[in-house]
């Protein structure tokens, strides 16, 4: 059917906005884990005879399927090319405060740098080959020799860095569009920094920041997250079978969370085989998302699609009529906001309904999004809340996860302080179950 002259000229206003104001709204402020958010100066500070004090520094486990680049210095960097082993290793943020000459005042929120990046260990390039025997077809055993040996190595640094930290939980950090390796450390940082650094910290990079522009850019990094699915499952597998994990958390911003449900749904898929859960077999207790970039309906899929399906597998037959495994401690939070820019331009650029960073109380309960399967399995076993943010965080409001310290202090509490969402403490406001609202001065003063 022909579009109306009006339904084209909007389409037309839509694809000219997305190029002329991506690059501001998705690059810097929207997807940006960290570029301008850690650590950043008031406007108009002066700099430039700011002498800088060291201070104590972060030590942060990192994993990654991202090509890497020596730099001119010869230190390690990784790229926005995906590579084809998944590595891992130690990535130091070294803290700086900032004295000014107009004043004695340090700043509040240290500025967070990569000092020095460390490889620890790498897999073998996947996929892993497959050889033919008289026996039938196998996976190669120098391969997976190497596999083994480098899981081993993981779980080592992870039962390393168990043995320092208070709690003997886990927690990743997945960014989104545009990030460099750099940008999910920092932001990983950040997150970790918001936790009293209790926790051992990972910061999951995925090869995002791909060129092409804005616009291409975009589906480049698309695309890649669909390729690192793979080896994130791989990585929260090792990682939650480590030896003294008690917990693992898994956040996610932005097109980060489309990468980890994508994983987590693979990974649910393996546990209802066995006849587990996630919880039980790869000990998720938490699923965090801010702002993801996904439809709201692909989302449902992913999460409730195979367990829903009265022919899946469960051990060795389906059992239609039989109860799931129990849910245990798992639960998901999403953090979305009506003011999202970003995903208001990802929604019209996919032909979303609702893309599941902007849901709200009043669009699931609109007639397009009224009887979505989401809000009704989440409402009936009580597995995940839905906070608003109605603050404006920044230029494309998609940043708040970094910027505002109520949402911050809300994650504190969720995770450290294990509180649920109406539990003193929780600075929530409800709105009907599963449907919470976060109080922000932001928020305060945009109503």
């Amino acid at each position: 059917m022909p579009m109306s002259f009006d339904a084209s000229n909007l389409r037309l206003r839509m694809f000219a906005t997305l190029f002329f104001l991506l690059p501001c709204i998705l690059v810097p402020a929207a997807c940006s884990s960290g570029r301008g958010l850690v650590g950043e100066l008031p406007a108009g500070t002066e700099t430039a005879a700011s002498p800088i004090e060291q201070n104590n520094s972060l030590d942060l486990l990192y994993v990654t399927n991202r090509a890497p680049a020596a730099s001119a210095n010869d230190e390690l960097s990784y790229t926005s090319f995906r590579g084809h082993s998944l590595s891992f290793g130690s990535v130091t943020l070294a803290r700086e405060r900032l004295r000014f000459h107009d004043g004695p005042a340090v700043q509040p929120d240290a500025s967070l740098h990569i000092s020095r990046t460390t490889k620890l260990g790498e897999f073998p390039k996947s996929p892993y080959p497959i050889e033919l025997t008289r026996q039938g077809p196998r996976r190669v055993p120098a391969t997976v020799d190497a596999h083994i040996r480098a899981a081993a190595g993981l779980q080592g640094e992870v039962t390393r860095r168990l043995a320092m930290a208070k709690r003997k939980e886990v927690v990743i950090f997945v960014h989104g569009y545009n990030n460099s390796f750099d940008d999910a450390a920092k932001a990983t940082g950040k997150i970790c920094n918001t936790l009293s650094a209790e926790f051992v910290c990972v910061s999951l990079s995925w090869p995002a920041g791909g060129s092409g522009g804005a616009f291409y850019g975009y589906n480049i990094d698309r695309e890649s997250g669909e390729f690192a699915v793979s080896d994130l499952k791989k990585a929260i597998r090792i990682i939650s079978g480590t030896d003294g994990v008690k917990r693992l958390h898994l956040i996610a911003h932005s097109r980060g969370a489309d990468v980890l449900i994508s994983a987590l749904q693979q990974l649910g898929m393996e546990a209802y085989a066995t006849r587990s859960s996630p919880t039980e077999r790869y000990k998720i207790s938490n699923v965090v998302l801010f702002a993801p970039d996904i439809d709201l309906d692909v989302a449902t899929t992913k999460l409730f699609g195979f367990v829903s399906d009265p022919d899946a597998p469960f051990g060795a037959k389906a059992t239609p009529y039989g109860l799931l495994p129990p849910i245990g401690s798992l639960h998901l939070t999403v953090y979305s906001s009506p003011n999202d820019k970003a995903l208001a331009l990802s929604s019209g650029l996919f032909g979303s309904v609702v893309r599941l960073g902007r849901l709200t109380s009043a669009s699931i309960s609109s007639k397009e999004a009224g009887s979505n399967a989401l809000w009704r399995n989440s409402q009936l076993s009580g597995i995940a809340d839905f906070i608003e943010y109605r603050g404006s965080a920044g230029f494309a409001g998609h940043s708040y996860f970094l910027s505002d310290s109520a949402v911050q202090k809300d994650l504190r509490a969720l995770l450290r302080d294990r509180l649920k969402a109406g539990d003193p403490g929780r600075q929530l406001v409800e709105i009907k179950r599963p449907f919470w609202r976060v109080l922000s001065r932001n928020s305060r003063l945009s109503h």
